[in-house]
């Protein structure tokens, strides 16, 4: 059966230009993944079952995972991105970059990032979408290394993760520990680089307000179309969803997210005759209502997770959405789901 142009994965000439730096060439890892030569120059992708082939290949001519991972990640030329990467070198700060990433990431199957900030650190767990396929260490390696090489040479400064966890063996780890310059741990129950929180706010020497303006409406008019065109309601409701933990996401973090300025996102949402503060309260409204009908969470921990720092003020806005308390609304939830 055919893979539909969509599900396909297009190689940037970026990645055979790094392996030609390496001094390998597309045709010797075609070769050694067994796939087709005229794939090198396939112009509507390879299907998820070669790409990850195509890494393996490459894995297995370096030798050794871990130089495989290095020396990828340091040769690539930055100009050899496709623009859904190229964005985030461009980026205002180390924060914003990696929240483009995250976002743009969803235009690059079959990797997808998920990313947290709490306390010190800032966790960015790598996730595989729409497919059951584990991709191959190298490639997983290698994604978690072009996070912190993105801060490396945005910020011009010799970056260092805070811990790197991997779930599979990665070889020689002691060639990783210098590279990352933590620990690294193996055998972990996720794929995850953990950076210092601080960095974040760094500002990238790389910063192009100009080049921005032009690949950002792009990049969103792919998103949109990919996500089956989520109008803005939707994907301000969504980042707002991911970011209430423990607080109050703000109009200017949630515009950065989106690659636009607050006053920009704000005349958008205008145009849709609603507000922020509108989407937040259902935001909160709705998540609210999903954490109460899972009875393991209680009350308390409902209320932080939805943005509340105490929950007389949760049990305020519950009784102004449903004219209840949650305990009851829980309660009457149980009955009507279990008659």
């Amino acid at each position: 059966m055919t893979a539909h142009t969509h599900d396909r994965i297009k190689i940037p000439p970026g990645f055979w230009t790094g392996l030609r730096e390496l001094g390998i060439s597309a045709y010797e890892v075609v070769l050694q993944a067994r796939l087709p030569l005229a794939i090198v120059n396939e112009p509507a992708g390879v299907t998820t079952a070669q790409y990850f082939a195509i890494w393996q290949a490459y894995s297995d001519l370096i030798g050794d995972i871990s130089l495989a991972i290095i020396k990828l990640s340091t040769v690539f030329d930055t100009a050899q991105y496709p623009p859904s990467v190229l964005a985030t070198y461009h980026a205002r700060d180390y924060r914003d970059a990696l929240t483009r990433m995250v976002r743009y990431k969803q235009l690059c199957p079959p990797e997808r990032l998920r990313l947290t900030e709490e306390g010190e650190s800032c966790r960015i767990e790598l996730e595989w979408q729409n497919t059951e396929l584990s991709g191959p260490t190298v490639l997983i390696g290698i994604t978690l290394a072009t996070l912190l090489e993105l801060g490396r040479r945005g910020t011009g400064q010799p970056l260092t993760a805070k811990l790197v966890e991997f779930s599979q063996p990665m070889g020689d780890v002691k060639t990783l520990d210098a590279y990352f310059g933590c620990r690294i741990q193996t055998g972990a129950e996720c794929n995850r680089l953990t950076l210092h929180r601080k960095d974040l706010d760094l500002p990238f020497v790389t910063y192009n307000e100009e080049l921005l303006e032009i690949l950002t409406p792009a990049l969103d008019h792919r998103l949109d179309e990919r996500q089956g065109g989520r109008s803005i309601i939707e994907t301000v409701k969504w980042i707002m969803k991911r970011s209430l933990t423990g607080g109050r996401p703000d109009i200017q973090a949630v515009a950065r997210e989106l690659g636009m300025s607050d006053r920009t996102l704000q005349r958008r949402l205008t145009d849709e005759v609603t507000s922020f503060k509108q989407l937040l309260t259902q935001a909160r409204h709705e998540q609210a209502l999903e954490y109460l009908a899972d009875p393991s969470l209680d009350i308390k921990e409902v209320a932080f997770l939805t943005g509340y720092e105490d929950q007389n003020s949760f049990y305020r806005a519950f009784r102004q959405w449903e004219g209840n308390t949650p305990s009851l609304w829980r309660t009457e939830h149980k009955v009507l789901t279990f008659r």
